[in-house]
């Protein structure tokens, strides 16, 4: 069984860790987690050629040696778990709950077998911090584990203080106090009531606390991973580094920006991007909402009507709405069911883009220099949007109501995205300012010396002395 699981290995690979250090890499199983797992694993195993990392993997996630498109180093290779043990893509869109249950519950077994298998032995595993099962497997076998925590840094100190609310009796109810200021939590600016994570709330509670927040293996990791960015959050990463007992490395952003500076030509050009070659400079909106969480079928209506009442341009990624919105948007922009967002972020006709307010999202567009219209919808969106629009100040609010239930009329989304997309408004021009100044500020950190950089290289120092130790 186990040769089974550990295929595609290159085993030239294995002879390049000269000084024995093997990080074995295990991200949480869907796209959102494991691409910025992916993208550090490659930055590390460039970084360092005499190190071997083994990237556990299922084959759906389209991670392989053989995959030429990938670009992989030569001292990365891939242990898989098979594809039958966890249910279909299809079912974890549907039922996210279910398949996080069969993630905690059905990977530890053979992850601990690819762990005992694999030549040479492993020295440190990085993982995904919720995989409280491979956290455990390394204490188990004395490996230093290594944690990635992929929401802003700013939610994880949120989730380090819930017993400050539970102290002060703080009400986090989001239909009374939407608008009470939250001003307690230790390096994190004042933040809304309506803007905390949404599984932090419990409405008619005194304080919302989801079983999972509690469960967090902190006091069991040797180092802490972060994709955020230290500029970008350095009051966070400040008080966390003088509290913990272990160190905080901020890597981000976890994007393959340097690929794409790098692989500007291709073979073909997609239809979208055509498209968007044809439309003048900065006049597109792109509207990408996220791979998993759906917005209500009103609300997509009101904001078909909304954003053709605007004027604007606009390339929609619609996943499996693509045909309905087809048919509502007309001429006035181009619908896709998917497309390489990192690609359109960079294109000079996008102007701004309407984001759910996932973190690797607002990241892409701020080293873009895209400003962004923010509709969070779920989880830590809502702290990640607030970032953006008050903390950053590259970003207006499109959802300003609270409440699932409560719609973003037409005329609202009309009015807004008519003023988001003039580039000769007053206050647009300052968002576009201040978006040109975080993307340089982003390139900063992750160039060669900038903090990022700098954080890679100590983490590889601290992982080989701790094995030569």
């Amino acid at each position: 069984m186990g040769d089974d699981m550990i295929n595609n290995l290159q085993e030239e690979a294995a002879g390049k860790a000269s000084n024995g250090c093997h990080l074995v890499v295990m991200p949480y199983p869907a796209k959102g987690h494991s691409n910025p797992m992916m993208n550090l694993s490659k930055r590390l195993a460039s970084k360092r050629p005499d190190i071997l990392i083994t990237f556990v993997t299922e084959d759906r996630l389209g991670y392989n040696s053989s995959n030429s498109g990938g670009n992989y180093p030569a001292n990365m290779r891939f242990a898989n778990i098979p594809n039958d043990i966890l249910p279909s893509e299809e079912s974890h869109n549907a039922d996210t709950l279910s398949f996080g249950k069969a993630v905690m519950t059905k990977l530890g077994a053979p992850f601990e077998l690819i762990l005992d298998t694999l030549h040479p032995p492993v020295t440190t595993i990085l993982t995904d911090i919720s995989l409280s099962w491979a956290v455990e497997a390394g204490n188990c076998r004395n490996i230093p584990v290594a944690a990635l925590w992929i929401p802003s840094i700013s939610e994880f100190s949120m989730q380090c203080h819930l017993n400050i609310f539970k102290e002060k009796q703080f009400s986090t109810d989001l239909e009374e106090h939407a608008d009470y200021i939250v001003d307690f939590i230790p390096g994190i600016s004042p933040i809304r009531v309506a803007d905390l994570p949404r599984f932090f709330l419990r409405t008619g509670q005194s304080v919302a606390i989801d079983g999972w927040t509690l469960n967090l293996p902190i006091s069991k990791i040797q180092y802490l991973v972060s994709p955020s960015i230290y500029e970008l959050e350095s009051r966070v990463f400040d008080f966390l580094r003088a509290k913990l007992n272990f160190p905080i490395y901020p890597f981000g952003p976890l994007i393959p920006f340097f690929e794409l500076n790098n692989n500007k030509t291709t073979a073909s050009t997609p239809d979208y991007i055509q498209w968007l070659d044809s439309q003048p400079a900065s006049s597109v909106l792109y509207i990408a909402m996220g791979s998993i969480v759906s917005i209500s079928s009103a609300q997509m209506d009101e904001m078909v009507a909304g954003f053709k009442s605007s004027g604007a341009r606009f390339l929609w990624v619609g996943r499996g709405n693509t045909s309905r919105l087809k048919d509502g948007c007309g001429d006035q922009g181009m619908v896709v069911p998917w497309c390489d967002q990192l690609r359109v972020l960079g294109h000079p006709s996008v102007g701004g883009y309407l984001t759910h307010g996932g973190l690797s999202s607002i990241l892409e567009a701020s080293i873009s220099g895209v400003p962004m219209l923010t509709f969070p919808i779920a989880g830590d969106q809502f702290p990640n949007c607030k970032l953006v629009v008050e903390d950053w100040k590259v970003g207006w609010r499109l959802r300003t109501v609270v409440g699932a239930d409560k719609l973003i009329t037409r005329e609202a989304i009309a009015k807004t995205v008519k003023k988001f997309m003039d580039m000769n408004d007053s206050e647009r021009k300052e968002l576009t300012k201040t978006a040109k100044q975080l993307q340089e500020t982003i390139k900063g950190a992750a160039a060669k010396g900038g903090s990022s950089d700098a954080n890679l290289d100590a983490f590889l120092k601290d992982i080989t002395q701790d094995h030569a130790h």
